[in-house]
């Protein structure tokens, strides 16, 4: 394995690699914006599943954002096969001189090797990984066993070759770009509201038991319509998102602005951003508005919010003191409905919106 520190002179081509969910790539930005400061003429690339590359493109520092799609797992294999060809041709093709791969997925190994670029850091997973992991990088990063901030543990990977964040450097790094922000600016003309008018609740998540209580969803809005706030809700366009929401606002007294499933990822930033506050769960769409500078309020049950908690802006965490939290469960004891998260009363969510919206 080389020790050395690269000759960042000498780089070129950098490719990230971070194949995990939305919120996750959206994490990896400030990853970016070192490297390009650091390495002012080199040119960045990402790769990432191709639902979450909005979470990338369109940010100043970054060339291409490649892309595997995870529907090429239901593909005949020989129509796989040519697709993952010529992914790795793509690549081959950018000559890498520095892959940093930012998750436990072995594609991370396999195209360190198949790329041929002089150094590559991948994080050491003693005990999940063996000599064939630890072999295929030039440098391996390790972690604190104490919870330490996702942003941080990816910028761990650049302190291990030798690059010092500074910490105007660190900051969540997303464009929505003039088609979503002129979109978004039609939409809420059309209903009466103007920027820093209103107050955003995402009230779901893809993973359910990250959820709050439906009647609490529904009492937080009521509560908030009657004390003269205008209220926009989102949630993402799938069956399951759609169906909770539509539950929540079957209770709700007053009218909302519902945009739930109208909105692609760009056009829900061009809307937090607007936002007078935003307020939901552990979930893609709060990182979003933690990167559009937007307050936050954000309730958090079974995942660590040292870990996971909004980034460098104005917030709000709720939780309630279970000393069971957090515990990474899909709800207790796997039963999809997380205590710790559905007991947090209304009046603590309302007192935390009064908080960050306060001047």
């Amino acid at each position: 394995m080389l020790a050395d520190i690269p000759d960042f002179s000498a780089i070129r081509r950098v490719l990230v690699v971070k194949l995990r969910h939305h919120g996750d790539v959206l994490l990896t930005s400030p990853v970016f914006s070192v490297l390009k400061n650091k390495l002012p003429h080199a040119e960045l690339d990402a790769l990432v599943y191709r639902d979450t590359q909005e979470m990338l493109t369109l940010h100043p520092a970054i060339e291409n954002v490649f892309s595997v799609d995870r529907s090429w797992k239901q593909c005949a294999v020989l129509h796989r096969i040519r697709k993952e060809v010529g992914l790795l041709r793509a690549l081959r093709a950018r000559h890498y001189d520095l892959v940093i791969h930012l998750t436990e997925h072995p594609r991370g190994a396999w195209l360190s090797r198949l790329l041929g670029a002089r150094y590559s850091v991948a994080r050491e997973f003693p005990g999940r990984r063996g000599a064939w992991w630890r072999n295929s990088f030039s440098h391996l990063y390790k972690l604190p066993t104490t919870p330490r901030h996702t942003v941080e543990c990816h910028l761990d990977a650049l302190r291990r070759i030798g690059i010092y964040p500074r910490q105007e450097e660190r900051a969540l790094m997303l464009t929505s770009g003039a088609d979503a922000e002129e979109y978004v600016a039609t939409v809420l003309q059309q209903h009466g509201l103007s920027d820093k008018e209103f107050i955003h609740f995402h009230p779901t998540s893809r993973w359910l038991f990250k959820c709050w209580e439906d009647e609490k969803c529904s009492a937080f809005i009521d509560q908030l319509l009657s004390a003269g706030e205008r209220v926009v809700v989102t949630a993402a366009p799938t069956k399951a998102e759609l169906d909770r929401l539509s539950r929540i606002l079957s209770k709700v007294k007053l009218p909302v602005v519902d945009l739930s499933g109208q909105l692609n990822l760009k056009q829900l930033a061009a809307l937090t951003r607007r936002a007078k506050c935003f307020v939901g769960v552990d979930s893609a769409p709060m990182h979003i508005a933690t990167a559009m500078q937007t307050p936050v309020v954000v309730l958090f049950g079974p995942s660590g919010d040292k870990e996971w908690g909004p980034w460098q802006v104005k917030h709000k965490v709720i939780t309630e003191n279970y000393t069971c939290r957090p515990c990474g469960l899909d709800g207790c004891g796997g039963g999809k409905i997380s205590e710790c998260l559905t007991t947090i009363p209304v009046s603590a969510v309302i007192d935390a919106v009064r908080e960050v919206c306060a001047p």
